[in-house]
């Protein structure tokens, strides 16, 4: 179940550096971070190219790029605090989670690093849940761990807290909105670091010291369906947390598992719905167990990678203005394929690309899930 250790491609410490000051630098998300990276070749170009590209988006201000040593100081104090931060093509990152679109391109990451290696299923739901419930994931979750999976789950109250602690002895992996020394809710301190010390792990891909706030949360919800290859929703309502990492997993291809409830019970009204938009009908573990035993066996690969190759590969040559114009207009607040806007406006696609790169640098590009974009206009 394990699968084939992918090789990966060690960073050096100069290139860790660099790229957590691009990360870290504003309007530099995941999607950014990898176009950056491909078309000059390396962070460190791509640091130094931040001014220019903002300016050619139409920034009015000049962009916030992170320090060398603002990186250094949340380098020294990820290891003080025990933990390390890996990149996307290095050995230890989660191999699932590298296929999906918009991955991380950098985690921090706290306690056993081999859980990142293997089989991972999502387990999730309300936050008040019920007795049943709580039993119910409790069970799951140690019979899938004694099968061989990693459970993953958010540390919140309720379900997550129950998949966790069923499975602390066999692998379990606490997804943070905060930073890694930010675990939320205070009430499970105690149990994050019984993830942390014991046979468990703690990812993040937010900063050192991050207070996590409400946005925050759909991040770590990404974070617990790139990583598992299947998320069971034990109990969850019609407008939950647990029903947006279910979409999640949807759209990254991951398989869905739902167990049914009452009508009568709001807890039960999310993860009904899911059985009827199609999710797996779960009433055991085995059912689980079964569906997943074909994905088993597929090898962990490197594809997906961000790699620094130190080639220039971008025209950095400003696009003319005409079709800048054009690929500008074209765009509304309503999200568009960027694909649909290569056909639309007739330009080149590294054209549209490079323009899209400059409004996302300025803050003028808004990106929606499936690689989708929409233009921010001015307020």
């Amino acid at each position: 179940m394990d699968g084939q250790r992918p090789r990966g491609i060690r960073l050096t410490e100069k290139q860790r550096l660099n790229w957590l000051r691009l990360i870290r630098s504003n309007n530099v998300g995941p999607a950014t971070f990898r176009d950056l990276v491909t078309n000059c070749g390396s962070a460190e170009k791509a640091i130094e190219m931040l001014p220019e590209l903002s300016r050619r988006g139409g920034s009015r201000k000049s962009i916030k790029i992170a320090s060398i040593q603002e990186a250094e100081a949340e380098l020294e104090m990820i290891s003080k605090f025990g933990a390390r931060l890996i990149g996307i093509g290095e050995p230890e990152y989660p191999s699932a989670l590298r296929q999906i679109d918009g991955a991380p391109p950098l985690l921090t990451v706290k306690g056993n690093i081999e859980l990142t290696q293997r089989v991972s299923v999502g387990v999730v739901g309300s936050r008040n849940a019920s007795i049943s419930g709580n039993k119910f994931a409790s069970k799951v979750s140690k019979e899938l761990g004694n099968a061989g999976y990693v459970i993953i789950s958010g540390l919140a109250r309720g379900i997550d807290a129950t998949a966790h602690i069923a499975s602390i002895e066999t692998g379990t992996i606490a997804a943070l909105a905060g930073g890694i020394d930010r675990p939320y809710p205070p009430e499970n301190l105690e149990l994050y670091h019984r993830i942390c010390n014991g046979d468990g792990l703690a990812i993040t891909e937010m900063k050192f010291g991050w207070k996590p706030i409400a946005r925050d949360f759909p991040r770590r919800n990404r974070l617990i369906a790139g990583v598992s290859m299947g998320l069971l929703v034990v109990e969850a309502a019609m407008r939950s947390g647990s029903l947006i990492t279910a979409r999640n997993a949807g759209d990254f291809g991951r398989l869905v598992f739902a167990v049914p409830g009452s009508p009568f019970d709001p807890r039960s009204g999310g993860t009904n719905t899911l059985l009827k938009d199609g999710a797996i009908l779960t009433t055991e573990s085995n059912d689980i167990i079964q569906a997943l035993a074909p994905l088993n066996n597929i090898q962990a690969h490197t594809s997906n990678i961000i790699e620094e190759t130190g080639d220039d590969n971008a025209n950095f040559a400003p696009p003319d203005e005409d079709a800048r114009s054009l690929i500008i207009d074209a765009m509304g607040a309503t999200p568009v394929e960027i694909d649909d806007i290569i056909r639309h406006t007739g330009c080149a696609a590294q054209v549209v690309y490079m323009v899209l790169l400059e409004l996302d640098l300025a803050g003028r590009l808004q990106r929606h899930p499936g690689g989708l974009v929409s233009f921010i206009f001015d307020t």
